[in-house]
């Protein structure tokens, strides 16, 4: 029976092997980043290696109270992982929300809060100078290579284009990439509270009472 007690364990299990193998992929690709990545200190890479170390952390503790049955445990697991839903849920809505202005005003504040070596960085590897047009030059670090660079061939006065017209497509694919996513394990996580509280209520069949095992009329 789909909805017995086995049946509630097992997926509990399996949902639970796959937050492992989740929380393993977003350690990988926070520790790829950080080695190959044209901006390596970035914060968000430290935010996806703490988000995969603490989904896999949730995960054991699943993993943990699934296996052995444990009330404790898996009502610990029901609490931490419904707010983690909530958190998960509100900021993957957001990034769907978010309009192409809203966008540009949070890649401004982070172009700006960057130091300058990063800033170079990505000048360099996308041929563009400054953030917009509105930028202060006093805050980037000099073009001038970059100028020759993009004004290889073009005769007359040329000026690199702004990095924000070379990042619009990348930051709106990244902030609906991650909305979406999020929305997805969002829900999955809600399954797995539901999973957690049915299988936590549920009577083990193999469990057997005290009175199965020594029957009243037994001679100790």
């Amino acid at each position: 029976m789909c909805g017995g007690f086995t049946c509630s364990k097992n997926a509990l299990i399996a949902l639970n092997i796959l937050y492992v193998m989740v929380g393993f992929l977003l350690i990988g690709v926070g520790v790829y980043a950080r080695a190959a990545s044209i901006v390596p200190n970035l914060p968000i890479v430290g935010g996806i290696l703490a988000c995969g170390i603490i989904l896999i952390l949730i995960s054991i503790l699943g993993l943990a109270g699934a296996v052995k049955h444990h009330q404790v445990m898996l009502f610990f697991y029901m609490i931490v992982l419904f707010l983690l839903f909530l958190i998960q849920f509100s900021i993957a809505s957001s990034c769907l929300a978010v309009n192409s202005e809203q966008q540009q005003e949070f890649a401004e504040e982070g172009w700006n809060r960057v130091p300058d070596s990063m800033r170079k960085e990505v000048q360099d590897t996308f041929l563009c100078c400054g953030f917009n047009l509105t930028s202060v030059s006093s805050n980037d670090p000099s073009c001038e290579l970059i100028q020759k660079e993009c004004c290889t061939g073009i005769v007359g006065n040329c000026q690199c284009p702004p990095c924000l017209y070379k990042l619009e497509d990348k930051i709106n694919y990244a902030f609906k990439l991650c909305g979406g996513l999020g929305i997805f394990f969002s829900f999955t996580e809600l399954l797995a509270v539901f999973l957690a509280r049915r299988y936590r209520n549920q009577q083990d069949p193999t469990y057997l009472p005290a009175r199965a095992v020594f029957p009243k009329n037994y001679q100790y």
